[in-house]
């Protein structure tokens, strides 16, 4: 038995879109800090290309987690498959497990850019449980 799937109105692509966008760039962050390439050294102060260094690779993880799901969920959305919602919540709680560190740990140098990351990543667990509710994804 299959599922009849609603279309889904214009803004719904303008949204995923932007979605996919946002978490390439974050793919693209992690891949330049893992790898400590040449444009990420470029982009960072000496006391954040320090601090990248040092921390724990627990939190490594949570980012690669946090932004590869995120990358693939919003691509899931562009699909219309319902598989999204999953992903984005688990890119949801390693956000969480990751800004929270920074915040706790008193690293609020950027701390426009953590919330705008977690507020984004909130917003997409949101509208991706909306899309699967109103059958856009199936």
């Amino acid at each position: 038995m299959t599922s009849l799937k609603e279309k889904p109105p214009f803004w719904f692509w303008i949204v995923s879109v932007i979605a996919l966008l946002w978490n390439i760039m974050g793919v693209d962050q992690y891949i330049g800090q893992a790898y400590k390439t040449d444009r990420w050294k470029a982009s960072m102060t000496t006391e954040q290309i320090e601090l990248a260094s040092t921390l724990p690779s627990w939190l490594t993880a949570a980012f690669a987690i946090a932004v590869f799901t995120a990358a693939i969920g919003s691509l899931g959305l562009l699909l219309r498959k319902k598989w999204a919602y999953s992903l984005l919540l688990i890119s949801f709680v390693a956000v969480i497990i990751q800004m929270g560190y920074f915040l706790f740990s008193g690293h609020s140098d950027n701390l426009g850019m953590t919330i705008s990351i977690i507020v984004f990543a909130a917003f997409l667990v949101w509208f991706s449980k909306k899309a699967v509710s109103k059958r856009w994804i199936t």
